[in-house]
């Protein structure tokens, strides 16, 4: 008698939940502000890892804020640095870097399974997120990079450097 009543269960579960599912219409969800511009820079971060002790340094930034973390993982230690930044901040980050370009950089082999370090950018616009892994060997295309680097040392705190 108890697996009729859960074959009922589930069939009466199926038969209400299941239309709603379908009848969900997604042409009616708000259209975000950030979509408006396929080729807007919406996020950015850079990391540094690596080591024969397990290195780390991961910086992310957003529109509004920036978040660093850095530490030694054989040692356990950790520590975090947060701040809110304002539009020109974002703005003066983000004007070294051409959308345009962003997939012609290109990435270079690993070092980390040699005890090196890797410098890992990811830029996301809402049409694509680019990950570039030693793209300082690009040294046509790193400049852009390395400027952005240059401008986010200024806001940093000595120690996130």
């Amino acid at each position: 008698m108890p697996a009729i009543k859960n074959t009922y269960l589930k069939l009466l579960f199926s038969m209400f939940l299941l239309p709603a599912f379908f009848s969900c219409d997604k042409s009616k969800e708000p259209v975000s502000a950030t979509s408006k511009n396929p080729n807007e820079i919406t996020f950015i971060s850079l990391s540094n890892i690596g080591g024969d002790q397990g290195d780390y340094k991961i910086i992310k930034v957003t529109k509004d804020s920036i978040h660093a973390e850095q530490g030694i993982t054989a040692r356990q230690i950790h520590k975090e640095w947060d701040s809110a930044i304002s539009m020109q901040t974002w703005n003066n980050l983000i004007s070294p870097i051409n959308t345009k370009e962003l997939d012609v950089i290109e990435s270079s082999p690993s070092k980390q399974s040699v005890d090196g370090i890797d410098e890992t950018f990811q830029i996301r616009t809402p049409k694509k997120s680019h990950i570039y892994v030693n793209s300082y060997a690009d040294t046509l295309h790193y400049r852009q990079l390395n400027l952005f680097k240059e401008q986010l040392n200024l806001i940093l705190p000595t120690e996130y450097r």
